[in-house]
């Protein structure tokens, strides 16, 4: 029996899966991700974007990013209501609960995403939410996925600020006050080009300082958010 085509897979999955926002599948030994666009009921249907035009935007994104050479997953096919990308491996948030590795791997596995993250900015892009669980790692390489689909609501500067803030913050929620790990991943986004604009978060974040001391409170019991707000700011005021 002749093997199917990448498109036949993709239609007979579509058939199957119909309402199924987005699946993982495996063709000729490599995996895939389908997403097809929302399926708004009720009071959702005038409250959020038209999900055909939200994916569209995803889909342009992607092209977009892949022109001017950002490390984002392969766009396989699209259409109006889906479309296909190549899977790129498990997000830094994963590798950090794999109890499998070591200490070292684990922050060479920082380390390259905070050099991508840096490597980003330097081609004058921005992610707009690089979260350890809106980055991938294998085998060395790091791919950046669910970019955020607005890119030009704020100057660059400003999206670039942002992103590193959201990346510190990212490494505190999910590794919690781990500095002997987490301080060689900021500094390696410092030494891969990402200097210029630590310090700019540096200095637009000292007006707020002010409120860490009564962050300290809830360093130990605030919630996901709260708590990686104070180590945000403490890191902010013992490096240089």
């Amino acid at each position: 029996m002749p093997e199917q085509t990448f498109e036949a897979v993709v239609g007979k999955i579509l058939n199957d899966n119909q309402g199924t926002r987005v699946l993982k599948f495996e063709h000729q030994g490599q995996f895939y991700w389908l997403k097809q666009a929302e399926k708004l009921t009720g009071a959702m249907r005038f409250l959020k974007q038209s999900p055909a035009k939200a994916l569209k935007i995803e889909v342009e994104t992607l092209a977009m990013l892949a022109s001017k050479g950002a490390q984002v997953p392969r766009l396989m096919c699209s259409s109006a209501d889906y479309f296909v990308i190549a899977d790129v491996g498990p997000t830094i948030s994963s590798w950090l609960s794999d109890k499998t590795l070591t200490q070292e791997e684990k922050q060479q596995i920082l380390n390259d995403s905070a050099t991508a993250l840096a490597n980003l900015h330097t081609l004058g892009l921005a992610h707009g939410r690089p979260a350890l669980r809106d980055i991938s790692w294998s085998e060395g390489l790091v791919h950046f996925i669910d970019f955020e689909a607005s890119q030009n609501s704020k100057d660059i500067a400003y999206q670039q600020r942002r992103d590193l803030l959201v990346y510190i913050h990212s490494l505190y929620r999910y590794m919690g006050p781990e500095h002997e790990m987490i301080t060689p991943a900021i500094q390696a986004y410092r030494d891969a080009g990402g200097e210029a604009i630590w310090l700019n978060a540096k200095q637009w974040l000292t007006p707020w300082q002010w409120i860490y001391p009564g962050l300290r409170l809830f360093k130990d019991i605030g919630g996901k958010d709260l708590r990686p707000m104070y180590w945000l700011l403490w890191h902010f005021r013992q490096v240089a």
